[in-house]
């Protein structure tokens, strides 16, 4: 047996994480299994030898799979074996994807792809905490450069401690839960959700993550050592021309300037003026040469850098933003609702030259959504889908479905809007944001008009939510430094931090931050933070405008949903053998009929587009499931006749006996001389036998007694 090298984090509380290389997958550049309790990561990093031509990005491809075996399930569908990613497995992708992508070497372009497998897991231990430092630990046990390490943890705050990686138990009681991917001197990546706290309180708990992260940084240089990947290979990706690189920033950068301190709010104008200047450069410096002898790729890279160069440096210097805004200036921001007549609640936000229209659609029990991951089987009751087609950015190209980004974005989305749903709301609700629209902060122009819609469809939601992405220009060398409120697509592609935070009036609900830069300084996050409250406290302003709280009523055509309760042993009366109870009771109504069991009781969802339909089935799951009362009066239907009497019944599926003394106060010799099957009669229970349970049954109690004689 192969004994792997190993490296322990302690974790101070009676658990620790062990990192070991070695021993699986040896084959790949860099392997590693993170371990802790019962819960395996299995991580590889394979980096191509050269780059592809003409490759100028960094093409680095990050997968996390959960495998089923790993908790001892099968595979839900017919294939029963692993498929497409889900959701979750997406969303973990992209929280490590986020942390590595800023640092590797900006000239190094070969194709990394890094794998991270959950092979073993047990019910407290959450594996998307530990990916992040599985796939750094991978490429620090590879020859593969990397500016690294860097890993990244949880931090929840439960009665009102920060725990670092706390287990799910203790997670169903946080009221503060936020992912932070970071090397040992700087965050890269935040991304969570909270119940209303505040800026400092969110700051405090990115502290405590990036100090937890230190110790990991520090077992992975440790580890890198013993197994002498300290040295990283040598590449060479690019070719360049020094010459062609001077002659572009010399002819252009003025222009490029001066176009930018121009101020133009325009997007599309504003691209075509750049465009022009780099159109010009060719055209004066290559008129004479073919077409595919001219440096395409060089002259756009060169450029590209140019633009960026001159943006930055306006901001800067000159405080002029590419539109003509302060740096804490809000684009013109519009709003209407109940735009769209066949939807349960719509609205439309417009901010700038991005605009979501948004519907929410109220359903029943029978459309939750069904989740049935690896450690995860249940129902979600709160959808939010953001779709965000090619023509929002004037792009003709096809529309093909879902990507990674729509599904970040919309959990993003989610998880600002989900603290403030009702606590009792018998709806499910979807909520769908279609980017119609896009020049930056589509994902907070969701929140902004999610929020508008869920009020216009008349759920009461706690409190309305808003939204803004911030940004950052910077230079680490002179410490100069801008933050920009609202942001733009070419400001977020041009500068070093993309932070969007959500929240109420009481305090943040959501944040995503990705930091492209190294050096960012707490006092910074600290003046981002405080800007974007006051973003988001304009942008709430512009909600209320709008609609000022949730309608009174929901929509005509909405459905109606009726929920009651029932003792947990009638849910089978109810339903009745086969369903064929439950199957009539909607049939004859006009209704849906949910039931569910929760604690000692049935939960019964009933759903119709009218209340009569309702209330028709309401009456009939009562009487079901009606207590029989001694002393009560009941209308019951005579079921069969006997010689001794005859059985009424008074209740759905409760018979009681009319003995032949108690039907009237004369002497009754044959039962049928007065009742027949199928006749209908007022009788009173007079017992309840405590033994068998049967019940006694009087007509005579009920007729007036005859003079005496």
């Amino acid at each position: 047996m192969i004994k792997p090298i190993e490296k322990v984090i302690d974790l101070g509380d009676g658990r620790s994480i062990v990192i070991e290389t070695g021993k699986l997958a040896k084959q790949a550049d860099g392997s590693v299994v993170v371990r802790m309790g019962n819960t395996y990561l299995l991580a590889t990093v394979v980096a191509a030898q050269e780059a592809k031509p003409g490759t100028d990005f960094m093409p680095l491809s990050v997968e996390y799979k959960e495998k089923y075996a790993a908790a001892g399930r099968f595979p839900g569908g017919f294939q029963k074996r692993e498929a497409k990613p889900s959701d979750y497995e997406i969303l973990v992708s992209r929280l490590v994807d986020r942390a590595l992508r800023p640092l590797f070497p900006d000239d190094f372009h070969a194709e990394v792809f890094v794998n991270i497998n959950l092979i073993s897991a047990d019910k407290e231990s959450t594996p998307d905490a530990l990916a992040g430092l599985a796939a750094s630990a991978a490429l620090a046990v590879s020859d593969i450069p990397f500016n690294g390490p860097i890993s990244e943890v949880r931090v929840a705050r439960i009665n009102g401690k920060f725990v670092v990686n706390p287990t799910l138990s203790e997670l169903k009681t946080a009221d503060l839960d936020i992912m932070v991917g970071a090397s040992y001197d700087n965050i890269m990546m935040v991304e969570g959700e909270m119940n209303e706290v505040s800026e400092a309180e969110l700051l405090e708990a990115m502290k405590v993550a990036h100090e937890a992260i230190k110790s990991h940084c520090k077992i992975q240089l440790e580890l890198a050592e013993l197994v002498g990947k300290t040295v990283k290979r040598e590449y060479c990706h690019e070719e360049n021309d020094e010459e062609l690189r001077e002659k572009v920033w010399k002819e252009t950068y003025d222009k490029v300037y001066a176009v930018a301190a121009k101020g133009n709010a325009n997007k599309h104008e504003r691209s075509d003026s750049f465009k022009a200047i780099k159109d010009e450069f060719v055209a004066t410096n290559y008129e004479s040469v073919e077409e595919n002898e001219i440096p395409t790729e060089l002259i756009n890279k060169y450029y590209h850098d140019v633009e960026k160069e001159a943006v930055r440096r306006l901001m800067l210097d000159d405080g002029i933003r590419l539109d003509g805004r302060k740096m804490n200036e809000i684009r013109p921001i519009w709003c209407e609702v109940d735009y769209l007549p066949g939807a349960h609640g719509s609205a439309i936000f417009t901010r700038g030259e991005t605009q979501s229209l948004t519907t929410v659609t109220l359903g029943t029990k029978l459309d939750e959504k069904m989740i049935d991951d690896v450690l995860n089987k249940s129902f979600d009751r709160f959808l939010l889908h953001y779709n965000f087609p090619p023509f929002s950015t004037g792009e003709a190209r096809p529309y093909r479905g879902t990507g990674r980004r729509e599904i970040g974005h919309g959990n993003l989305a989610l998880r600002a809007l989900k603290p403030m749903m009702p606590d009792e709301n018998p709806y499910v609700v979807r909520v769908v944001s279609d980017i119609l629209e896009s020049n930056g902060s589509s994902s907070m122009a969701t929140v902004c008009a999610g929020t508008l819609a869920l009020m216009d469809s008349g759920i009461k939601i706690k409190r309305p939510v808003s939204g803004i992405a911030m940004g950052l220009i910077s230079d680490t060398k002179t410490g100069q430094y801008v933050v920009l409120s609202d942001i733009l697509g070419d400001e977020d592609h041009l500068g070093d931090m993309d932070f969007k935070v959500t929240g109420t009036v009481n305090g943040i609900t959501a944040t995503q931050m990705d930091i492209k830069v190294d050096g960012l300084s707490y006092e910074i996050l600290e003046k981002a933070l405080n800007q974007a409250k006051e973003g988001r406290m304009h942008i709430l302003g512009k909600i209320l405008e709008t609609l000022a709280e949730p309608r009174e009523d929901y929509k005509p055509h909405a459905p109606r949903i009726v929920t009651i309760r029932i003792p947990k042993e009638m849910i089978g009366a109810v339903i009745g053998p086969g369903g064929k109870i439950i199957q009539d009771i909607q049939s004859t109504s006009g209704t849906v009929i949910a039931i569910t069991e929760e604690g000692n009781y049935g939960i019964v969802d009933i759903s119709a587009d009218n209340k009569e339909s309702i209330d028709k089935a309401l009456e009939r799951i009562n009487a079901i499931v009606a207590i029989p009362e001694v002393g009560k009066v009941y209308t019951g239907k005579v079921k069969s006749i006997m010689p001794f009497g005859a059985f009424i019944e008074i209740l759905p599926g409760k018979d009681g006996l009319l003995h032949v003394s108690e039907i009237d106060h004369r002497r009754i010799e044959k039962v049928e001389d007065v009742l027949k099957e199928g006749d209908v009669i007022d009788v009173q229970l007079l017992e309840i036998d405590s033994r068998t349970g049967k019940l006694k049954l009087s007509r005579k109690v009920l007729l007036p007694k005859p003079e005496k004689k």
